[in-house]
């Protein structure tokens, strides 16, 4: 197998690896369900697209204008969410979507529906990254993004976040400000789609609406609920078998929404909590083994 293509194949599951890790903070803690994700994914790619290609700025200048769009962007859109309850914001973000695709579709700004093309490769010291350097890009974000929602899983923000998704009523009763901590999830979720995205869009080279439609929410919602929804492990987990699989399976290609529904449908009805979620049955099992081992090194003590 070409060295080129497990590379390519390797960078884009880093890029979907921090597409659910970011969903997770929404999702897994905040426990605000989003159908619309793509579209943070979208912005991302398409702010990057226009900053590199219509104003000249490299990626390293456009990167930090990004993940500010991006996460004004997340902040604007997750004011709604203080209003509607869970149900109604799952359908709203389905609009996003929708909302999202049509203006970069219909706005000749963005390309419409030509896209724009062009975009270039990063330098490193004047030089191209080349497959095997974006490669090693792609992992360096994966490993800053896991390191910095493992250090935010520790804060008062995460089990702020936990408590509100779980009881709103009871968790304003505590104190919480639940309204922040719904923008907080927001903003910091669609930060990391953002940096997603222009990875993305610099390493295809072109950005298209068709790239980032409804179809893509729902792949990456797959992958947080297979991996486990509130767990970093399982976000990556999930999003490393859902981009793995149809490498190994291409004969299922044409049926990814199909198959990544199903799973979707029958991870909700006999795992909920994903194969690497807390309570999972893999964890279960694991954790019984490692009593075991523990206690057998306990009796082998003098």
């Amino acid at each position: 197998m070409p060295i080129g293509y497990i590379l390519t194949v390797g960078t884009f599951t880093g890029i979907f690896m921090i597409l659910t890790v970011s969903l997770n903070v929404l999702t897994g803690y905040a426990k605000q369900v989003s159908l619309g994700h793509a579209a943070f994914f979208a912005i991302g790619a398409y702010a990057s697209a226009i900053l590199t290609v219509k104003f000249g700025l490299s990626f390293w200048a456009a990167l930090p204008c990004v993940v500010g769009i991006t996460t004004l962007v997340g902040v604007f859109l997750g004011l709604p969410s203080l209003r509607v309850s869970h149900d109604f914001l799952v359908l709203s973000t389905i609009g996003l979507n929708f909302i999202v695709g049509s203006v970069f579709r219909y706005f000749s700004f963005f390309g419409g529906s030509m896209g724009i093309v062009g975009i270039p490769m990063p330098e490193f010291f004047g030089h191209p990254l080349g497959t095997a350097g974006f490669f090693g890009l792609t992992l360096l974000f994966v490993i800053l993004t896991i390191l910095t929602s493992f250090y935010f899983s520790r804060t008062w923000g995460r089990l702020a976040m936990e408590a509100f998704g779980e009881d709103e009523v009871a968790a304003k009763a505590m104190g919480i400000n639940v309204a922040k901590f719904k923008i907080y999830a927001f903003a910091i979720s669609s930060a990391y789609a953002g940096i997603a995205g222009a990875l993305w869009a610099h390493y295809v080279g072109s950005v298209f609406p068709d790239n980032f439609g409804f179809d893509r929410s729902i792949d990456i919602l797959a992958m947080l609920v297979l991996g486990g929804m509130g767990t970093i492990r399982g976000a990556v987990f999930g999003a490393l078998v859902l981009q793995m699989l149809p490498e190994g399976l291409r004969v299922i290609q044409n049926y990814r929404m199909l198959v990544s529904g199903g799973i979707l449908a029958l991870m909700i009805l006999f795992q909920p909590m994903g194969l690497l979620g807390r309570g999972s049955f893999l964890v279960k099992g694991f954790e019984r083994l490692r009593g075991r081992l523990v206690s057998h090194e306990a009796e082998d003590m003098p």
